[in-house]
């Protein structure tokens, strides 16, 4: 029987294994490994969300092993440490809890088939002080250590005078890309709810201050310009500052220093600019590494293969070119692509048979504000033209982009059920997280 290990449980990894599972596992075709560090899986694009504490992450985390008992692979906890290419063996660290006790020890797995899907982390570019002194959005993990600090941050507030001109409480974010623009709306957004639960000198407008900065000249730098204009116009109607055509040079614990020599005080910094794969997939096979680029992205070819016929990766840890020679981005609709693209391609590729090179299919970006907006551009690339979508259509479209990740895990049943809890559980629960 063919041994298939995924590694990584993100979006892209976790719909290919279930869909694996299903197709492969089921009828005994295959063993299909899904490996994570983690033991829950949450959709990366709500940790702005679970940063600022708008929804509950106990109903939205999904856990792998009942998402493996249900779809027929099985779960390993560890995380990827190095791959015996000779061998075809995995190699995984030992994981340990809160206090140090060991859960699982370091531990080898065999496969026939392996597929790389870490993911991507952020590249703070060796910024002086960033790695001390900022939190990087790119786990559940950071976004609940956000959380908590925020809420700290706030319990802290109430006792600190307000200088004038300036607020109370400072949230510098560093990074205008979609991260950062819709963290700093949901800012917004959690600030005004905090003021009904006992928080009551925290205004959004006077006694918190969100600032935004970016090195681009513009905010959503890699998106139409006119999807750019309506996010910053927005953003202002919300009294949140701008900076673009700022780089930050230095990060100290109270403040942000850019090279036009501008300083911005900040009580917490976030750092949600650039990003880059595992600085560990550069020497990922021992004495005969796979291929890797700048940012630590393995080089895949058409067929998402390595430079090792049976290693496949994709997503954000993948460099995968087209035929017309651009580069897939590393965005949630592409690592999902990918997986539906695996999940036909590999018993294919297993039997020999031939397969048509994956292409990247644009269907359009969307960016979320909150409550107060969502604007994006659907149907087509932005080379090759899109229209533009604002408010409640473009809401909705976003909300129906999360239901589709959780028909790909789960099935309609299971999507209809979920979303009849989320209508009750709004009717009874505050509206973010406290504690």
């Amino acid at each position: 029987m063919q041994r298939i290990v995924i590694v990584g449980g993100g979006a892209g990894g976790l719909a290919l294994a279930t869909q694996l599972g299903k197709r492969l596992g089921k009828k005994g075709q295959a063993e299909i490994t899904l490996v994570d560090a983690a033991r829950t899986h949450v959709w990366k694009p709500l940790l702005h969300q679970l940063a600022a504490g708008s929804f509950d992450t106990h109903a939205e985390e999904i856990e792998y092993l009942a998402q493996a008992r249900w779809n027929h692979f099985k779960f390993r906890l560890g995380r990827l440490e190095g791959v015996d290419r000779a061998a075809k063996t995995v190699q995984l660290a030992a994981s340990h809890d809160e206090a140090g006790r060991e859960i699982t020890p370091a531990q080898q797995l065999g496969y026939d088939t392996l597929v790389i899907a870490v993911g991507s982390q952020t590249n703070d570019f060796g910024t002086p002080g960033a790695a001390e002194h900022t939190i990087k959005l790119d786990s559940p993990q950071a976004a609940k250590r956000f959380n908590d600090r925020l809420i700290n941050a706030c319990i802290r507030a109430q006792t600190v005078p307000r200088s004038a001109g300036s607020g109370r409480l400072t949230v510098a974010i560093v990074g205008g890309g979609a991260t950062g623009v819709e963290l700093a709306a949901e800012l917004h957004a959690s600030a005004k709810v905090l003021a009904n639960y006992g928080f009551d000198h925290i205004h959004p407008e006077k006694d918190l201050q969100i600032v935004l900065v970016e090195a681009a000249p513009r905010l959503l730098a890699q998106l139409p310009e006119r999807l750019s204009d309506a996010a910053l116009r927005e953003l202002r109607k919300l009294a949140i500052e701008v900076h673009t055509n700022e780089k930050v040079v230095e990060v100290t614990a109270d403040s942000l220093k850019m090279a036009s020599g501008k300083v911005i005080s900040s009580s917490l910094s976030v750092w949600a600019a650039g990003v880059k794969a595992g600085d560990f997939l550069k020497t990922l096979g021992g004495a005969d590494p796979l291929e890797t680029n700048r940012l630590n992205q393995l080089v895949v070819s058409g067929n998402l293969q390595t430079t090792d016929a049976s290693i496949y990766a994709f997503g954000d840890c993948a460099a995968c070119q087209q035929p017309d020679g651009t580069w897939v981005p590393p965005r949630a609709q592409a690592a999902y692509q990918q997986a539906m693209y695996l999940v036909k391609a590999l018993p294919r590729l297993q039997r020999g048979e031939p397969v048509s090179p994956f292409v990247f299919r644009d269907q359009g970006s969307l960016v979320s504000l909150s409550e107060y907006s969502s604007v994006g551009s659907l149907m087509g690339s932005l080379t090759k033209g899109s229209f533009f979508i604002e408010g409640q259509l473009a809401k909705i479209m976003y909300w129906a982009l999360h239901k589709q990740h959780q028909l790909a895990l789960g099935g309609w049943k299971k999507t209809a059920l979920i979303t009849l809890s989320e209508m009750i559980d709004r009717t009874y629960r505050p509206r973010i997280k406290l504690h």
